[in-house]
């Protein structure tokens, strides 16, 4: 078997004001099997979302990344779930061109300021907002967002900060995902609705492919400041 291929090198620094600003739906992604993770992207990719976020929750994530890269070098390709710096690390290692994090630790803080790619990390309340732009980090992850009050916490927050741009991610679906994209911060929407397990399972890629085309549908059709066509 060939040894894989080096992982491609970022090009100069996106900001996390690129990567969210890009496209309305941000698919996570969590890959059990290597070989899965090219077409995957493409499937994807060719049903129009061309930002993926794939979760560093198995043993295969950092191959995944590296072969997404490969595969749709058009696309922007990074991870999610970096709780610390050496993920982080891992992260810009396998070809991650942003990393997503569930929070923001003084760590991983420290650790973003000279990193390559840019963090985007996770936000609940309106304290950890306040306490991530001080801290220079004005693109956010809303974490868990339906437990965390969904759409009516989103228009409720956006009053007081209005300077925050966020991505919603966690209960979100191809029927609430119009909802949150009229919220006024919000940027895009993450999810995995359009990757269903037993498609991903059984290589139905063309279903997966059709599932994305639906999502990014349903954002252009969308009211308000989510209504923009991916690029």
């Amino acid at each position: 078997m060939p040894a894989p291929a080096p992982p491609p090198k970022p090009a100069l620094k996106l900001s996390a004001g690129e990567v969210l600003n890009r496209c309305p739906v941000i698919p996570v992604l969590t890959v059990e099997r290597t070989a899965d993770a090219a077409p995957l992207a493409r499937a994807l990719v060719a049903g129009g979302l061309s930002v993926l976020e794939v979760t560093l929750r198995t043993p295969v994530a950092e191959r995944a990344i590296t072969a997404m890269r490969a595969a749709v070098p058009d696309a922007l390709v990074g991870a999610g779930t970096v709780l610390t710096p050496a993920d982080l690390d891992r992260a810009q290692r396998a070809g991650a061109q942003f990393v997503v994090s569930p929070g923001l630790t003084p760590a991983l803080e420290a650790a973003a300021r000279t990193a390559p790619v840019a963090l985007i990390p996770g936000v609940a309340t309106a304290g950890e907002m306040m306490k991530a732009a001080d801290a220079g980090f004005a693109h956010l992850k809303f974490f868990p967002a339906a437990a965390a009050g969904g759409v009516a916490a989103l228009q409720a927050l956006a009053g007081p900060l209005p300077g925050v741009r966020l991505c919603p991610t966690g209960g979100i679906g191809p029927d609430s995902l119009a909802d949150y994209l009229s919220v006024a911060t919000v940027a895009c929407v993450g999810g995995s609705w359009m990757v269903p397990k037993a498609a991903l399972d059984a290589g139905d890629f063309q279903r997966i492919t059709a599932l994305a085309a639906d999502a990014v549908a349903r954002a252009e059709a969308a009211p308000g400041p989510g209504r923009r066509r991916p690029t």
